[in-house]
């Protein structure tokens, strides 16, 4: 195992592009739930930090096992994120109409935010392709630190967002769904075109 300082660099900088697009989806978070808990903003981070790791590993696995299977649902991968991506914003959009004050905000669920973690790491399947000359050691470790920058680029989305959230009171909710369909259809059209 090389662990070189290019390797290093090349992992991190994986890390940075792979976490925007959960990096938005911490910062729509915020802005709906600018009351929430620092547990919490932790939670989100760790689930994003893990899907954004494990996503990889599935890829490098796959590329070393049933990779022409793969390769035939790679071209999906942009739909799904669409779907996923712009049913979260519609309901929060339609949510929206709610009163939020402390205490009565419109919560993140469990359920939403594994959805949310499957759709911004959904993209990360293709590092298995650019990790593959990697034995599994060094997928491992490089997996790892995706999922070391992820956590941090994601505690200061949610940070940020509540900050702004508070601020934007009831038209919170309505950014954070548009900023939600926006992600969507940003994976969608770099996907297919």
């Amino acid at each position: 195992m090389n662990l070189s300082l290019e390797f290093v660099i090349t992992s991190v900088m994986l890390g940075v592009g792979l976490a925007m697009d959960a990096f938005s989806v911490s910062l729509a978070n915020g802005l709906n739930e600018p009351c929430m808990k620092r547990k919490k903003i932790f939670g989100i981070a760790g689930t994003f930090a893990i899907f954004q790791m494990l996503m990889p590993l599935i890829g490098w696995g796959c590329v070393h096992t049933i990779a022409e299977y793969f390769k035939v649902f790679q071209k999906f991968i942009p739909w799904i994120a669409l779907a996923l991506l712009g049913f979260i914003g519609i309901n929060m959009i339609r949510e929206a109409g709610e009163e939020c004050e402390c205490g009565e905000c419109i919560k993140l669920t469990f359920t939403t935010l594994m959805i949310q973690g499957v759709a911004t790491s959904i993209d990360a399947l293709s590092v298995g392709f650019t990790i593959s000359d990697y034995g599994f050691v060094m997928a491992l470790v490089c997996s790892c630190i995706i999922a070391l920058v992820t956590f941090v680029i994601c505690v200061s989305g949610v940070i940020i967002g509540k900050k702004f959230g508070t601020k934007l009171a009831g038209k919170a909710s309505i950014l954070g769904g548009v900023i939600l369909i926006i992600i969507g259809l940003k994976i969608f059209v770099d996907g297919v075109f």
